[in-house]
């Protein structure tokens, strides 16, 4: 059966095509949707024909005056999956609206079917959302939890690998299309577990039990990140936790979240093993990491430049050339600069505690500031 809803939006999309007035009619009778709102609700015994003979029925003039509701015009019956689920139809000379009668019905159901596959989507998404939610809380695993996974053709016997990936700058939320397109990107594995989580993050976990190896894992999350932005027109932002089996997935989830806090624009995909200093930042408090922050280059938070140029000479591994180089400054200007940091944050450059100050008060500036996009 069609449900109002969906037969004003077929009424709508139809309209496009010509301008006629239109009807559709439940299994029953009644119109549901109409381009003259008057008829809505009514009954159209041409609809309650054609639903019961299964096949089209003209409406002439003279068959106003014997039949209740009607107008002339032609009746076209709605299948989907070979049964009759509604009736659309036509206003106007039969003469003049017949031509267009085959065209609007296969344009009817074409509408149908493809309402049907989102509404599948919408049901597929939402039940592989909660079963992985389920599944990272550590969920009791009785009987109904292992149905679901069956019937989601989720395999709870293979090492996984948990991926947690960020779509920032994201402006207004995805369309269905958009996220149809990501959550079925074509490269991922039957056994491969993709799910919306939320409205700018997705979770992945990956089939390891043909051992992936870590360039593989990085060279097709790469891809997809890729893919997302050419579906999206966001970047995407990655971080990849340990294998582990289905029971501990719990805690490849946590090590995943923790490598994508440390994600950038310069290193979008992190590995949680990658992690040293990260590991430690991760264990503070937030309140502790502002007072920190504050302290170490509170004077330099709205020193933008400064700030860009201390960030790339840790990311040049100290080479002043090469720092130079990037920034596409002179040597004097990068030495000028440094030496401002210094008079404005009390710590010298040259002493290794005051440049792993500066790195770690960096490492939680580049946190704060992916959390808040």
């Amino acid at each position: 059966m069609i449900f109002p809803e969906l037969a004003e939006k077929i009424v709508k999309e139809v309209s496009k095509l010509i301008d006629e007035d239109l009807i559709v009619a439940n299994t029953d009778g009644i119109i549901i949707a109409s381009t003259d709102n008057s008829r809505i609700g009514s009954f159209h015994e041409g609809a309650s024909i054609v639903a019961k003979e299964k096949q089209k029925l003209i409406i002439t003039e003279d068959d106003q005056q014997k039949l209740k509701g009607v107008k002339a015009g032609i009746n076209f019956p709605i299948f989907f999956q070979k049964d009759v689920i509604g009736i659309i139809g036509i206003t106007g000379d039969p003469a003049s609206v017949t031509p267009f009668g085959e065209i609007v019905r296969k344009m009817t159901e074409l509408l149908i079917s493809e309402n049907y596959f989102y509404s599948q989507y919408e049901w597929q998404s939402r039940a592989v959302e909660s079963f992985v939610m389920d599944l990272i809380q550590l969920k009791d695993w009785g009987e109904s939890f292992t149905d679901r996974a069956r019937l989601l053709s989720i395999d709870l016997t293979i090492d996984r690998v948990a991926v947690i990936i960020e779509l920032r700058n994201i402006g207004q939320p995805l369309p269905r299309d958009a996220w149809v397109g990501i959550l079925g990107w074509q490269n991922f594995l039957p056994s491969d577990v993709s799910a919306r989580w939320g409205n700018d993050r997705i979770i992945l976990l990956l089939d390891h039990s043909r051992h992936r190896t870590r360039s593989e894992i990085y060279s097709s999350l790469h891809q997809f990140a890729n893919f997302i932005s050419s579906v999206s027109g966001c970047n995407a932002f990655i971080g990849i936790g340990p294998a582990a089996k289905p029971r501990d997935i719990q805690h490849a989830y946590l090590h995943a979240v923790r490598a994508l806090k440390i994600a950038s624009t310069a290193n979008p995909i992190i590995f949680d093993e990658d992690l040293t200093l990260e590991m430690l930042l991760d264990a503070l408090n937030p309140t502790l990491k502002r007072e920190f922050l504050i302290r170490a280059i509170g004077s330099l938070l709205h020193e933008k430049e400064l700030l860009q140029t201390i960030q790339e000479l840790f990311v040049q591994n100290n080479s002043m050339k090469l720092t130079a180089a990037s920034l596409h400054i002179h040597i004097n200007t990068l030495h000028y600069r440094l030496k401002k940091i210094e008079d404005l944050t009390g710590l010298d450059l040259k002493k290794t505690n005051d440049m792993i100050t500066l790195y770690l008060a960096l490492l939680i500036l580049e946190e704060q500031t992916n959390n808040s996009r």
